[in-house]
């Protein structure tokens, strides 16, 4: 009988002896937690001990831990515990210089983090406690782009990883990025809290040419862009969820680029808030209120496509959405050679609403010759500022196929709702927009455009604007069912002002409200056809 007990008594503590086995706490190894003592060495320990035993967790307890580089390995959780906090040491001479064996842009001035992994797999970085960098005690060494990323630390930095989950902590005040993710796989980053307004290049968060990645359930609020997918060298960044996320951001809230070697496919963002930053009187880059709450840009010649976006509110940006392929042409390499224009194509953004909008509007943009394809927007309703005049609608923009594809890069657009240049296969429906201060310029515009549908707009409309649509150098465009919505008569619901318009169609739009239903400059309108309107 007595056997047959102390037999039970030994199975029980079995699995606390295999627990223990895999279980590290830093205190152990001699950290100490006390915001004074540089724990590097500890910590570093205890990864390594636990990674040499086939791995487990790495434990932090309660307390405060100064730490410069950590370098993660193979099968490793660090538990970070409520009541525990982990410091970024303020000295760049205690962080090693890092150069990642897989090439990217600007590889030769990006050199240093508090956390990093490459080539490893199976890390996981967990709990309720916080990793603070103190990004504001670093400053550049030079004041030159991009040298003067050289003197900085990301939080995290994460270089083919695969396997890699960061989930529940708060991260706040880095020296540069916040979390770097390149050429990851299998990625998942859920409950997160990020707070970054300490340096220059404070983003969110970089998933950066990575595939197989889920983003959910995050709360952020950076200085620079929230959540960021960009592609620094081939590799494409594919096969991403964002979801259920609250981002607030001075410059790009929900941002695909800058950098777009590889390009993007396969991306699905749905049900995410962006809401104003709690920073709201100063910005170190962008503008308090934010740039843009969804951009999509191309520009350094990857393809752009497969991208669905559903289901966001947004308050405050400047600019709700923005789409732009351009030509700034940058290689991630020496040897790269000539970079040709990219693409952007094949995307839905559907049931979008946004208030506080600048009058600036919102611009979908291509090239002459490389233009966006098969855009479809859907049940959107925008109210922006307003304050346009004529003079607003009637300049010409320039192409700035060069240029950084930024929200502000055109200024203000000749349409107050949507500018749509260089396109073919677009579609927007059941959209409405409106303005708080007076507005001269149309509700849209169609410039260098080939097959559009707009149909169910409903649009406030001055009466000294031109138009409430105005369409440039387009053809084969139906425009259905649309409501203008006038405090006078207008003085045209659509104006043709270049060359080649061509098939155009208007069916069931309300046209009572207009001295003229066209106005058109030149004799170019081969094929208007008039199908079931309302008029006078």
């Amino acid at each position: 009988m007595h056997k047959y007990f102390f037999l039970f008594i030994i199975c029980l503590q079995l699995p606390l002896y295999a627990q223990d086995s895999v279980f590290f706490n830093v205190k152990n190894y001699g950290a100490k937690g006390d915001g004074h003592t540089l724990d590097t060495k500890a910590i570093q320990k205890a990864v390594d001990v636990c990674a040499a035993k086939g791995g487990g967790t790495v434990f932090f307890p309660k307390g405060q831990y100064i730490t410069a580089t950590v370098f993660l390995q193979d099968n490793i959780t660090l538990d970070i515990s409520g009541g525990a906090t982990i410091l970024g040491d303020t000295a760049i001479k205690n962080y090693p210089v890092i150069t990642p064996k897989i090439p990217y842009y600007s590889s030769e001035n990006i050199h240093f983090s508090l956390f990093y992994a490459e080539g490893k797999k199976n890390i996981a970085l967990k709990g309720n406690g916080t990793i603070d960098g103190r990004g504001s005690h670093f400053k550049d060494t030079s004041p030159f782009f991009p040298k003067n990323y050289n003197a900085r630390p990301f939080l995290f930095w994460f270089v083919q990883v695969k396997n890699l989950s960061v989930k529940d902590l708060r991260l706040q005040n880095s020296g540069f990025w916040m979390q770097h993710y390149l050429n990851c796989e299998d990625v998942l980053i859920d409950g997160i809290n990020v707070f970054n307004h300490s340096n220059k290049n404070n983003d969110m968060m970089d998933i950066d040419g990575c595939k197989n990645v889920r983003i959910v359930n995050c709360v952020g609020d950076s200085d620079d862009d929230g959540i960021t997918l960009k592609s620094m060298n081939e590799y494409p960044v594919e096969n991403v969820v964002i979801s259920n996320c609250i981002v607030s951001s001075h410059c790009n809230a929900i941002k695909c680029g800058t950098e777009s070697s590889g390009g993007f496919k396969n991306i699905t963002i749905t049900n995410c808030i962006v809401k104003p930053s709690v920073v709201s009187d100063k910005a170190i880059y962008g503008n308090p209120q934010g740039n843009s709450g969804i951009t999509l840009a191309s520009v350094d010649g990857g393809q752009l496509e497969g991208v669905m976006i559903d289901n966001i509110r947004i308050s405050g940006p400047q600019t709700p959405i923005f789409l732009r392929l351009g030509n700034r042409a940058r290689p991630y390499k020496k040897e790269q050679g000539i970079v040709p224009v990219g693409t952007l194509r094949n995307v839905q953004i559907s049931n979008i609403s946004a208030t506080g909008a600048s009058k600036l509007g919102c611009l979908l943009a291509g090239l002459p010759g490389h233009e966006l394809e098969n855009i479809h927007l859907s049940n959107i309703s925008i109210t922006f500022s307003g304050g346009g005049t004529i003079e607003d609608a009637q300049k010409k923009l320039p192409e700035n196929e060069k240029k950084y594809p930024d929200a502000e890069q055109f200024g203000i657009n000749n349409a107050y709702g949507f500018q749509i240049r260089h396109a073919r296969n677009f579609s927007l429906q059941n959209v409405r927009l409106y303005y708080s201060n007076p507005e001269d310029r149309p509700a849209i515009v169609l410039d260098d455009v080939d097959n559009t549908c707009i149909a169910g707009v409903s649009a406030t409309v001055s009466a000294q604007s031109e138009a409430f649509i105005n369409v440039r150098g387009s053809k084969a465009v139906k425009i259905a069912d649309c409501t203008p919505l006038l405090q006078a008569p207008g003085k045209a619901f659509l104006k043709f002002e270049a060359i080649a318009e061509t098939d155009i169609v208007l069916s069931g739009n309300d046209l009572r409200d207009f001295s003229k239903i066209i106005e058109a400059k030149n004799e170019s309108v081969n094929k208007v056809v008039l199908v079931g309107n309302v008029e006078k």
